[in-house]
């Protein structure tokens, strides 16, 4: 075997790690295989930080140098800038001190890559993790300015759309908070999937500009570049592969800060930005040809221009894969850059080490092609022999799956895998021959089987499996509940789990409680605080001290009075973004998630019907209830639009109804974001977790809805289990078809029908949305949604689930009839959600996955 080449010296393979002004150290032999936990240490003493001014005069002085405005000229941006920049200030100090710390003390670091980061805003969780909250607004306060109005200047974020990329930056949280030596992989998106609005009952898609003023948090790194290959062909030569005529992109850095609670510790999220290899021909400007001269750079820039673009079209798909591949190199070659800045590997053997040095978890398939590419780099950069490498890759990755339906499964035919990636298509190809040759040995006889698990699936059009690729590179995959673990091993991995004993595994997800309670529900905080102390701040276990306040009829009434001032700044938002009035006394009943027809926001709405209904008939003793939905729909995902459709048109006839009046109110909270949720779960009496069960795989939203106090209705699917199993059966409301019962009806021969003749009220309901009642001036407008119910199979089983569903929200508008009572469960509630806070998601992955100190 060849010596391994050394890297080239490029800007990029040189550069330093972020913020670190140390001296770069003596490169560490192969024998230090023994990670040191990090912890303060001396390289601590060697920054050179100056000293912080204090807080007021920090604002007056970044008013002035950093916006260029005095008192009387600056608008209320001017003023977040100020305050931003005086909280950036504490963030970077701690910063540099962990990026020496790790330089200095080596320990085993984790990556984390995901597609998706939903950090939401930074200021004032940057303020409440340092510490410095009181302050900041103190001395906002003496300069006349206000704090809360302050921080609704920033801007979300766009960097992600659901829970996948809520839950990944629950988990840069805790992984910092924790001082777990991590950095979060993504893009550095232009553009987010789209700001949506509600126009005429639909939703319409908007460029979401999230960068228009700039972006306070993130440093740019212009000397960390990465060069990223496509197209191109392969060639044989001197008993290696090249990969030549490659289209060339240079992915540069920007870096954001994560800072950890309570602690000394910011960790860090690397986010790639596209640029070209070469951005301006000057042949074709001086040709006259000025919109060809700057062709090349415009294609480039759109791989990381806009988060998930619509893969309807050929064109879409390619560049989605692209996306993909493109943060994954950028990461991969970033990650043995930074490994091989402190060992130097003079032979094969030396490489031994990295697995002791390096973690990555996939979030999801996205990223699933780093399986791919770390072979690559190993083996044709690097130079190390094929068994050698793979062995190690093996034993640095680990796969988190967060789906059930195999449709959701990613994969990409092999003709445009093979165009766009043609060396990676051929790993795939050894990977996938070696992989099936082990399985033919242990399992012989069985060709049925190796089709099943073949990384390339030959029966739809020959498509490579991108699940499977990371199942079969990585050393552990988990589930995110303990449900979906269980289903995992039992239909859609369960080939795997026989060829693999040991591999699956489950870690429920979890939440970040100084998020989405320290953050988003101050007065809840200050109560819990009063009466147990802070410990729970960073200890989430400490709450369960308030399980004997549910009994106490003074912390009961102090409970219910913070609820109601939630609802109360709930109301007003919801007036300022849709001008509806609310009444604050109604039960606030709340499904916000993205819209998707396994999550059943279309049973929801039958449900509404069903109550609208009985109010007109004059029905009697029906609780006042507020249904308030909110959630985006893929933009080529039509049947989803039309739910949401059908939600603003039912809540455009009840919402006029002056025979229903306060009773009953319809909401679509439009663009549903971070900032959103943190006014929206807070204000919630009642958490709708309605997807069918057996299809969710965890769910983070009914965690987030639990722990700010509010009731769960759900089926039992993903972690509604485990919510279930803490807070116990009586302080939850469950209905619905298990999932074993799902299969059984399903195998029986579910008939739709039977249910639709069965029922008079769920009759009527269909009868009216399918005879235009909620589209007058459209009657069929939503003939394909009572198709899909009743033609077309109904997939999901919402009537199957119906009639158990309008029951039990019956016993829910009961219940909330006796405030006292239903206070007094959702304490218990409250009490009972230190299970699913992500420092015990993280210190699972640590302990039992990735093997590093927590």
């Amino acid at each position: 075997m060849k010596t391994p080449a050394k890297p080239k010296a490029t800007s990029s393979s040189i550069a330093k790690d972020t913020l670190t002004t140390a001296a770069k150290p003596k490169r560490i032999s192969q024998s230090a295989t023994t990670s040191k936990p990090a912890v303060k240490s001396k390289a601590a003493k060697l920054s050179i930080v100056p000293k912080l001014s204090p807080v007021n005069q920090a604002l007056q002085n970044h008013l002035i140098f950093s916006s260029f405005k005095t008192n009387a000229a600056a608008t209320p941006r001017d003023w977040y800038d100020a305050a931003s920049y005086t909280v950036r200030d504490h963030v970077v100090e701690r910063w540099v001190k962990t990026a020496e710390s790790y330089y200095h003390d080596d320990p085993k670091r984790v990556y984390y890559l995901s597609l998706e980061f939903l950090i939401g805003r930074m200021l004032s969780n940057a303020a409440l993790n340092l510490g410095i909250n009181k302050e900041l607004k103190d001395g906002m306060s003496a300069l006349g300015r206000d704090l809360e109005n302050t921080v609704e200047m920033e801007t979300d974020a766009a960097l992600g759309n659901g829970g996948l990329g809520r839950l990944a930056a629950c988990f840069l949280d805790s992984m910092a908070t924790m001082a777990i030596p991590a950095t979060g992989y993504g893009i550095r998106y232009e553009y987010g999937m789209f700001k949506q609005t509600i126009e005429n009952g639909q939703q319409i898609e908007n460029p979401d500009n999230w960068l228009r003023y700039g972006n306070i948090w993130e440093f740019q790194r212009p000397e960390v570049t990465y060069d990223i290959k496509f197209y191109g062909r392969v060639v044989c030569g001197e008993g290696s592969q090249h990969w030549i005529d490659a289209e060339h992109v240079v992915a540069m850095a920007y870096d954001m800060p994560v800072p950890g609670y309570g602690g000394e510790t910011v960790n860090s999220l690397r986010l790639w930005s596209a640029k070209a290899a070469r951005e301006f021909d000057l042949r074709h400007f001086n040709d006259g040809n000025f919109e060809q001269a700057v062709q090349e750079r415009n294609d480039t820039e759109n791989i990381s221009k806009v988060l998930y673009p619509n893969d309807a079209s050929v064109l879409g798909k390619e560049l989605r894969l692209k996306q993909q591949y493109f943060f994954v190199s950028a990461s991969i070659q970033d990650i043995l850059r930074r490994f091989l800045s402190t060992h130097e590997m003079k032979k094969q053997a030396d490489w031994n080490i990295l697995p002791d040095k390096i973690a990555i978890q996939l979030n999801d398939t996205h990223p699933s092609i780093g399986v791919a590419e770390m072979m690559y780099q190993l083996v044709d950069v690097h130079r190390l022999d094929w068994d050698f490498a793979w062995k190690l890759v093996v034993k640095i990755f680990a796969y988190t799956n967060h789906t059930l339906m195999p449709e959701a499964l990613e994969t990409w035919t092999v003709d445009l895998f093979g165009r766009l990636l043609p060396r990676h298509l051929e790993i795939i190809y050894k990977i996938n021959f070696e992989f099936l040759h082990m399985v033919n040995h242990h399992f012989p006889g069985d060709p049925e089987l190796l089709k099943r698990v073949s990384i390339i699936d030959e029966s739809n059009g020959r498509r490579v499996r991108m699940a499977h690729l990371a199942v079969v590179g990585s050393h552990t995959v988990n589930g995110v509940a303990a449900l979906h673990s269980q289903l995992l091993k039992q239909h859609l991995f369960a080939d795997f789990d026989r060829i693999y004993p040991g591999k699956m595994t489950n870690v429920t997800n979890g939440i970040t409680p100084r998020r989405w309670l320290n953050q988003a529900n101050p007065g809840l905080t200050a109560l819990l605080e009063k009466a147990i102390g802070a410990g729970f701040k960073k200890d989430l276990t400490q709450i369960k001290k308030i399980t004997p306040l549910a009994n106490d009829a003074e912390f009961r009434k102090a409970f219910a009075a913070v609820k109601y001032e939630n609802k109360v700044r709930l109301a007003a938002k919801i007036e300022q973004k849709t001008g509806i009035k609310l009444n604050v006394n109604s039960l606030f009943d709340v499904q916000i998630k993205r819209i998707h027809e396994y999550k059943r926001q279309l049973l929801n709405v039958l449900h509404i019907i069903t109550l609208y209904n009985r109010i007109r008939s004059g029905e009697k003793g029906i609780t006042p209830r507020t249904v308030i939905f909110g959630g985006k729909a893929a933009p080529g995902y039509w049947m989803a639009k039309q739910i949401i459709r059908l939600i603003n048109d039912v809540a455009a006839i009840i919402n006029e109804d002056v025979a229903v009046g306060d009773q009953l109110k319809v909401v679509y909270y439009p663009n549903y974001e971070v900032s959103a949720a943190e006014i929206l779960f807070p204000g919630s009496d009642l958490s709708e977790q309605i997807s069918t069960a057996g299809t969710e795989a965890s769910g983070t939203g009914n965690m987030k809805m639990s722990l700010n106090g509010a009731l769960t209705i759900g089926t039992l699917d993903g972690a509604n289990v485990e919510i279930m199993e803490e807070v116990g059966e009586e302080n939850i409301f469950i209905f619905g078809l298990t999932t074993p019962q799902v299969a059984e009806v399903k195998a029986n021969g579910y008939n739709p029908y039977d249910y639709y003749h069965s029922n008079p009220e769920l009759k009527q309901v269909l009868d009216m949305i399918a005879s235009g009642f909620f589209s007058i001036e459209e009657p069929n407008r939503y003939q394909p949604i009572i198709d899909n119910l009743l033609k077309n199979g109904d997939q999901y089983l919402l009537l199957a689930d119906y009639a158990s569903y309008i029951e039990t929200q019956d016993r829910v508008g009961k219940l909330y009839q006796h405030q006292d009572e239903w206070t007094r469960l959702a304490i218990l509630n409250v009490a009972n959600m230190a299970k699913f806070s992500s420092d015990r998601a993280i210190g699972d992955y640590a302990k039992n996955i990735w093997h590093v100190k927590s």
